[in-house]
């Protein structure tokens, strides 16, 4: 059924997304058929012919492509490999006369690119019968016609060729006529009618024959026409062209009412017997409307659209013909010449679209097709692509172009493309075409989470509720969809040995990172976290930041008095006033110290101590006299709590004094602790009376108050006489020593843990020591302060704390002799 011819030429070329190998196979492979054949029809099998295995047709996307656009009459099943018909083939539409009628068709291959050219020739049947142009053939011959004068007939048409075309023609058979066929160089056949017997016009006017024109098919078909004969007076002279075939030359797009070329006979007759006129005869329809002649002068003119593409030539029959019925032919040949009129076309034949941005450079993304209808140097085409884009075109085979990257995309960068392919051809002028190709570009997960902010810090105070919100993080992250969603977390870790998750949480979707619990600045003043921003895409991408947690202090810590000390000794209560407001922390301790009678103006008297665990400001702590039973006898500094007299103490002081200090930070709101001192006023320690109860007076009536003040002097005489009689013979035996030197440090219970160290807020920022005396007597005994020095003499390790019981254990026979001195100091230093 078919024959084939085939030779291979292989180009390689390297690319990306699905690396194919290029290759190019030059050849026909011919095919043979009838024209007509029912759509469906099996031509031949192309896959076996060009060796192809029919089961990777469909695989390699096996398409018939018809050469230069044009229409596609068979198509490749992709099962089986066969070309089928799948559009009417007619030979007489698709080439006319012509002797070979060749389709030109391509088989297309991808995965590797190949290129087959398919050549079906198209055989003639006998599918029309012959046919005149005009069903009655008149002629007007002069009875004056000699035997054996030729009359030209009307040619039949059959559009076949060859043997099935016009073989043959037959007249009706009569006493006067016959017919003679003719055959030409070119194969068309022409009959005359001849006069084989005078006519004579007296015994009959006029004759009809009837004309068969055969052909030479299997069936044979036929086409008749009558022919008129009506017999005249003598017209000897047929009209005669100047010349039988007639050649011009036009190009296509030609204006219409431009003349080709013009026609012309003459008639030897004169008269009537010379008037001529010119018709086309049996001229297909399809020229008719691209033509025009005129009877009378023979010109013919262009009425209609020339197109080079649809048809390259035409040929024209034209008969002219006098008055009384003679004819002659002629043929005309008209060329078009080809103008560049038709623009590249630009077929996408092939597009992997989206396309992922980890591509690599030199893969093929598509292929495309160019065409250009005009021949010649109009048919020459170039393609380009714009320069702003990481894409060109490769050219493959023949008018196939491979699009390919030339550089990595980024689709973070540019998502899609808009890609104009420019065809221009070699015509002049050149024309030129655009096709512009849409690629999205695929995203591929290859961007962690980026925060914000190189850290973030958190301000948050102390004594904050649980869940309170202390920031938030932001991570962006510039990949799409799942790829770019950003989820958080804490990473794992410990604060102060707990993990983290106690402490803080962060919301995975926003960032928002809130406490867990209440932070206690006097327990932990900062700390940080390590938050995760963590991608959704496959595999997952993570960046992690550091968020430092600062926590501000709240004036939650009333001062604590460490002096007075509230605890520990015999000389010392604890009270809580009745007074107290609501929601105040006010400590109130009782001391009582020892004042001499020639104490002077400015004498350190007492010092009062205290320290608040707060800081800044909340722990800068100042100190206030609110109540002295002599207000202008004492003044206590701001800043450094010390106790200092006034002015020098006068015989008409009180020996009693009683100061209520209070001690108050700088915090908003303020918080404040207050302790009371009695100061007794005394160069002799017999003059102190017994202060079991000192505050007592306070609380009771008048008469308890004589009853005390009774019993106080009473004792105070019996002691002071006693002392005057031990004090005179103690100082008879030795000079008075010192018992104890050294510091006695404030103990370390008295200290609030975590308490803040502030310069300037007189919270034991120096070093006191103080001598004391300690009378004889009861548990109510008192300290005196009467000196004060700077230097330390005993470290805090080594410091010395007694009790009243260690007292007596030690200096036993001093307490029987009511005599006794004792220095203590008290040492602190911050």
């Amino acid at each position: 059924m078919g024959h084939k011819a085939f030779s291979a030429l292989g180009l390689v070329t390297s690319l990306g997304v699905f690396v194919v190998t290029l290759q190019t196979v030059c050849g026909d492979v011919a095919f043979s058929l009838p024209e007509e054949m029912k759509r469906g029809t099996v031509v031949g099998n192309i896959a076996n012919d060009i060796g192809l295995d029919a089961g990777k047709l469909a695989a390699r996307k096996a398409r018939i492509d018809a050469d230069g656009n044009g229409k596609r009459y068979c198509d490749i099943s992709p099962s089986t490999g066969d070309l089928i018909v799948t559009n009417r083939i007619d030979r007489e539409a698709l080439c006319g006369k012509k002797a070979s009628c060749v389709l030109k068709e391509e088989l297309v291959l991808e995965n590797p690119l190949e290129l087959h050219r398919i050549s079906i020739h198209v055989q003639d049947i006998n599918d029309n019968a012959p046919q005149f142009s005009e069903d009655l053939i008149s002629f007007e011959i002069r009875e004056s016609a000699i035997k054996g004068a030729r009359f030209s007939v009307t040619e039949a048409h059959d559009a076949d060729i060859g043997a099935n075309a016009v073989q043959r023609y037959n007249l009706q058979n009569n006493d006067h006529f016959t017919i003679n066929v003719a055959t030409e160089a070119g194969g068309r056949k022409h009959s005359d009618l001849v006069l084989m017997k005078e006519l004579d016009r007296e015994q009959e006017q006029e004759l009809k024959l009837v004309l068969t024109a055969v052909d030479g098919g299997s069936p044979q078909k036929s086409g008749t026409a009558t022919i008129h004969v009506t017999v005249l007076d003598a017209n000897d002279n047929a009209p005669v062209f100047s010349r039988a075939v007639y050649k011009a030359n036009i190009p296509e797009n030609s204006q219409l009412d431009t003349i080709v070329v013009t026609v012309s006979a003459t008639d030897a007759d004169a008269g009537p017997n010379g008037d001529i006129t010119y018709n086309f005869d049996h001229v297909a329809q399809d020229y008719v409307s691209l033509f025009s002649l005129d009877p009378k002068t023979g010109a013919i003119r262009v009425i209609g659209s020339i197109d080079y593409e649809t048809d390259n030539s035409f040929e024209l029959r034209i008969r002219a013909k006098d008055v009384p019925g003679l004819t002659s032919y002629c043929t005309v040949i008209i060329d078009v010449t080809d103008v560049n009129d038709n623009p590249p076309a630009i077929s996408l034949k092939s597009l992997f679209n989206p396309i992922p941005e980890n591509v690599s450079p030199g893969s093929q993304v598509g292929i495309i097709n160019v065409q250009d209808r005009d021949s010649g140097t109009n048919r020459q085409v170039h393609c380009s692509i714009q320069q702003n884009v990481p894409f060109k075109l490769v050219p493959s085979i023949k008018n196939y172009y491979s699009l390919v990257t030339t550089g990595q995309l980024d689709r973070e960068l540019v998502s899609e493309y808009n890609i104009t392919i420019t065809a221009t051809d070699e015509g002049s002028p050149p024309l030129s075409s655009s096709k512009t190709v849409h690629l999205s570009v695929a995203d591929i997960n290859d961007n962690p989470p980026v925060f914000e902010e190189q850290s973030y810090s958190a301000y948050v105070s102390e004594n904050n509720k649980p869940g309170s919100t202390l920031c938030s993080v932001t991570a962006r992250d510039p990949d799409w969809r799942q790829n770019g969603t950003v989820i958080y977390s804490l990473l794992p870790g410990e604060v102060n040995g707990a993990p983290v998750s106690s402490y803080l949480s962060v919301n995975g979707d926003t960032g928002v990172i809130h406490a867990v619990r209440s932070f206690d600045y006097e327990q932990l003043r900062s700390f940080k976290v390590q938050v995760m921003a963590r991608d959704n895409g496959s595999p997952p991408l993570s960046s992690n930041v550091t968020v430092s947690v600062f926590i501000s202090d709240v004036n939650d810590n009333s001062p604590q008095i460490l002096y007075p000390a509230p605890e520990g000794n015999s000389f010392m209560t604890e009270l809580v006033p009745k007074a107290a407001h609501g929601g105040s922390l006010v400590s109130k301790v009782i001391a009582v110290d020892l004042v001499p009678k020639a104490a002077h103006g400015g004498s350190l008297v007492s010092k009062v101590i205290a320290v608040d665990a707060d800081s800044g400001q909340n722990a800068w702590l100042s100190y206030h006299i609110v109540k002295s039973s002599d207000p202008g006898l004492f003044t206590i500094g701001v800043h450094s709590g010390e106790i200092r007299t006034q002015r020098d103490i006068s015989e008409s002081d009180s020996m009693k004094q009683n100061l209520i200090v209070a001690v108050k930070d700088n915090g908003q709101p303020s918080l404040s602790a207050t302790c009371s001192m009695y100061l007794l006023i005394s160069d002799n320690l017999a003059e102190v009376p017994e202060l079991k109860d000192v505050s007592y007076e306070e609380k009771n009536s008048k008469l308890t108050s004589y009853l005390i003040i009774a019993l106080v002097s009473v004792s105070t005489f019996f002691l002071t006489f006693i002392i005057i009689i031990l004090g005179v013979r103690f100082c008879r035996r030795r000079k008075p020593r010192m018992l104890f030197d050294g510091a006695v440090a404030i103990p370390g219970a008295y200290l609030p843990p975590n308490y803040a160290d502030v310069d300037g807020a007189g919270t034991l920022r120096s070093a006191y020591n103080y001598d004391a005396y300690l009378t004889t007597g009861s548990r109510t005994s008192d300290f005196k302060f009467v000196t004060s020095y700077n230097d330390n003499t005993l470290p805090a390790e080594q410091t010395l704390r007694k009790s009243a019981t260690d007292f007596t254990d030690v200096f036993g026979d001093f307490l029987n002799q009511n005599r006794f001195n004792l220095k203590v100091g008290r040492h602190r230093e911050i």
